[in-house]
């Protein structure tokens, strides 16, 4: 009996949700990498404080251009000066850009009485596209508004030295690349998400940022259900090998021969288990603690459901969104 090829259809890649993961987890090292004049002037004795979700909620989630910064965090410089550094992870060219990074300056800015750098890395496929500025003139009254802003592509020059390099953010530049790279081919983005995890081990790295790091590369570089089958074995065994549990018990029995062998209606049942406890995992790490009533409707949701809702997680600022 003959079996098919496996699918080539690739999901489209989640680019948001890892970086501000990583960035929550390493912004010293993403300031070192793509902004280093910045963070020499940063006193990183002083823990840099988290402000985004604060800033979401800070009254603007009632307007209908609802915006919520991807990071902002309040930083002590070294002379003492206490301010606010927003970053902005753009991943595709977009005209509005730089008025959005100006109406973001100006937002913040209301809301708190301290000093604000913005930055923005620009994430996409074209070389050119480099704004840095927002200019608006009418009738003699001017704004001009300028934002510090680095290219992705600038820094894959030398792939030989991101590798090399022991910054996380390193890493995840080459793993945002090869993502694009691959253009939806399964094949190369399989054999660049393996090459990568591999990669994981090789710096000394601590459990900590390893997991955070192949969580990033799990959300940014998806396969199509039977690539990600062969990758999470191939996984497992790299994990074994540097005695260490790259999945969580879950993620271990969501992807055990056992399940796979099993009737197909456990399967079903198998997997949308598995995926209430994953969605709800991630949902948590977007939001916050769920409520009792957000819990029961994952927990009565169908398959298709929330294969809808883990869809629509890379865009929602909110939970409502995800359910709309």
């Amino acid at each position: 009996m003959q079996t098919g090829p496996m699918p080539n259809t690739v999901p489209s890649a989640r680019y948001d949700l890892p970086w501000k993961a990583v960035l929550k987890h390493a912004l010293r090292a993403f300031l070192d990498f793509y902004f280093p004049d910045f963070s020499a002037r940063i006193d990183w004795r002083q823990r840099p404080r988290f402000r985004d979700k604060e800033f979401a909620r800070s009254g603007f989630s009632g307007a209908p251009n609802v915006m919520v910064a991807d990071i902002l965090a309040e930083v002590r410089m070294r002379d003492g000066r206490q301010g606010l550094v927003h970053i902005e992870i753009q991943t595709q060219r977009d005209a509005t850009m730089a008025k959005r990074m100006h109406d973001y300056n100006y937002r913040i800015s209301e809301t708190y009485d301290l000093p604000l750098a913005s930055l923005v890395l620009l994430a996409d496929e074209y070389p050119r596209w480099r704004p840095a500025s927002f200019d608006q003139q009418f009738e003699g009254t001017a704004t001009a508004f300028s934002f510090g802003s680095a290219k992705l592509l600038d820094y894959v020059t030398d792939i030989e030295a991101l590798e090399a390099s022991s910054n996380p953010v390193a890493w995840l530049t080459l793993a945002h690349w090869r993502s694009q790279q691959a253009h939806h081919d399964p094949k190369k983005l399989y054999a660049a998400k393996l090459h990568l995890t591999a990669l994981l081990f090789r710096h000394g790295w601590n459990k900590k940022r390893i997991l955070v790091l192949f969580d990033a590369i799990n959300w940014m570089m998806t396969l199509p259900e039977p690539y990600q089958r062969r990758y999470w074995q191939a996984a497992r065994k790299l994990g074994k090998e540097h005695e260490m549990k790259l999945l969580n018990p879950l993620e271990q029995m969501f992807f055990d021969d056992g399940i796979k062998k099993g009737l197909e209606q456990g399967l079903e049942q198998g997997r949308r288990e598995g995926a209430v406890v994953l969605l709800e995992r991630l949902l948590v790490k977007r939001f916050g603690p769920l409520s009792q009533t957000t819990r029961k409707k994952l927990a009565t949701a169908s398959l298709a459901q929330l294969e809808a809702w883990s869809d629509a997680l890379d865009e929602a600022q909110s939970l409502k969104q995800i359910w709309e």
